[in-house]
């Protein structure tokens, strides 16, 4: 095992939400399914306001549908009913922003559409076993919404990682997961092997806070799957940090980890791929904690996406002084600006906060140059130089200290002894660069069209003087012709 620099240790409260069994959440009256919820490409609706839809039917896809050449995945519907609308409405991003989104009406039925499951997968080309995956619309459920089928590309790999760590506080899901489902997870990982071209290393990482899934995978494992136990220090579930802690390799910013013949994949993830395999089922529920102290039953619940999270929290008994709802862990989850927004593939936990939490957050004070946000990034970035020119919006400056390196984890924030929200400083930063090269390539293209604009037009000006000058020619040409034929016939008269 190696240790990466920093980490922290925060209270993880998950005994809120850890001793209970994953739970079926209930069917909402509607359901609305953004059309873009993963990296890469959006789909298009592939269905018209009036259809009829059944649970697991593609509601929409991508241009080409031969999505595993494309940074993309079509959607499923995640119950039957009736589309009732394809309209733009806001969706669960820090941004806040609206997007379109198909809303069904359910019908209360759950009737699967048919489903046709690759039961002999081993006997199938590792491309086969790709195209299947992408078609079942899965995406990495560690929170990226990474297409899976793009990592599946079996170029000189030669380790699976399946990521059991769950570092972030509140959050639960996995744990129960491994617990109650090794198998799936197994069988996921095996078809990810085969997917990969037939490798043979597997490694499941487990923290070693879990005993109970950490047993159940060592049960459920075969000899050529290794379940291992890994000290508990957030962010170990990070991508780079866990590769880290398992091998050494160290993944600078621009690299993949394939580069090191590394694949990465949540637990959640292997799940979804057995049971889009082996039982015919795409991507259309997965399992989410709702947990906090607004909510008098916090458990997990395997849910429909496209559920509005309104209808989570009173599933489990929302309480009246509720203030907040944030998406995500409490390092680096987000606000929701109301309850009403809809799960989607990346959702993995849901914190109802209390009012007096809020209330009581500390004030934000000078920073006195302690250094504590350096001891525990980690990056090894310089938090403090990265704050000091985010907040003098030095924009070329902060870039030296590699503020794309940042993977918003929250430890230099969690450890402030000033309270200063550090990582609301590099987000700021890191939006304000990416709109200045977007402003940037704008007039970049505005240019090149005024170029080629100009180009054009003294193109045009020139075949139009060559044409008259062509034209010129040629009646010079016809008339020297018809002054010869006229000597011709003068002499031939006289």
């Amino acid at each position: 095992m190696w240790q990466f620099h920093g980490g922290v240790h925060p209270k993880d409260h998950k005994n809120l939400s850890s001793t209970s069994s994953i739970a079926p959440a209930d069917i909402p009256p509607f359901l609305v399914l953004p059309l873009l919820q993963h990296i890469g490409e959006p789909t298009e609706p592939v269905v018209n306001i009036g259809d009829k839809v059944l649970k697991g039917q593609i509601i929409a896809h991508c241009h080409a549908y031969n999505c595993r050449k494309l940074m993309t995945v079509p959607l499923h519907s995640s119950s039957s009913g009736t589309v009732v609308a394809i309209e733009e409405r806001t969706v669960p991003h820090p941004s806040g922003l609206t997007a379109p989104c198909i809303i069904i009406e359910t019908d209360g039925k759950d009737t699967w559409a048919k489903q046709v499951p690759l039961t002999d997968y081993s006997d199938l080309s590792s491309n086969m076993v790709r195209d299947y995956i992408a078609r079942a619309g899965i995406v990495g459920l560690g929170g990226a919404g990474f297409p899976a089928h793009i990592k599946l590309r079996p170029d000189d790999i030669d380790t699976l990682i399946i990521n059991g760590s769950e570092c972030e506080p509140y959050i639960t899901c996995d744990d129960r997961l491994m617990q109650e489902q090794p198998h799936e997870i197994i069988a996921g990982a095996k078809i990810i092997k085969h997917a990969l071209g037939g490798i043979k290393r597997c490694i499941i990482a487990v923290e070693d806070n879990k005993p109970a899934a950490y047993k159940a995978l060592s049960e459920a494992a075969d000899e050529q799957t290794k379940v291992v136990k890994i000290p508990t220090v957030y962010p170990t579930g990070g991508e780079k940090q866990l590769i880290y802690v398992l091998t050494g390799h160290k993944i600078k910013r621009g690299q993949l980890p394939a580069k090191f013949g590394i694949v990465v994949h949540n637990v959640e993830t292997a799940r979804a791929v057995y049971r889009a395999v082996q039982l015919g089922r795409p991507l259309v529920s997965r399992v989410i904690t709702v947990t906090g102290g607004a909510v008098d039953n916090p458990q997990n619940l395997e849910v429909r996406l496209g559920t509005p999270m309104r209808f989570l929290v009173d599933q489990c008994g929302r309480k009246p002084e509720m203030e907040r709802l944030i998406m995500g862990g409490a390092m680096m989850g987000f606000a929701q600006p109301d309850d009403d927004m809809p799960v989607v593939k990346t959702t993995n936990c849901l914190i109802a906060s209390l009012g007096d939490r809020i209330k009581d957050k500390p004030v934000q004070m000078p920073c006195i140059r302690c250094g504590a946000c350096m001891n525990t990034c980690p990056l090894n970035l310089l938090p403090q130089q990265l704050y000091w020119y985010a907040k003098a919006k030095d924009l070329k400056k902060i870039q030296d200290y590699n503020l794309f390196e940042c993977i918003e984890c929250g430890c230099c924030s969690y450890v402030c002894p000033s309270h200063i929200p550090l990582v609301s400083y590099y987000r700021y930063a890191k939006a304000e660069i990416r709109k200045g090269e977007n402003e940037q390539k704008k007039a970049e293209s505005a240019k090149q069209r005024h170029e080629f604009r100009i180009f054009r037009l003294q193109r045009e000006k020139e075949e139009r003087k060559a044409k008259h000058k062509k034209a010129a020619t040629d009646k010079s040409k016809q008339d020297k012709i018809k002054a010869a034929l006229a000597r011709v016939k003068e002499k031939k008269g006289s």
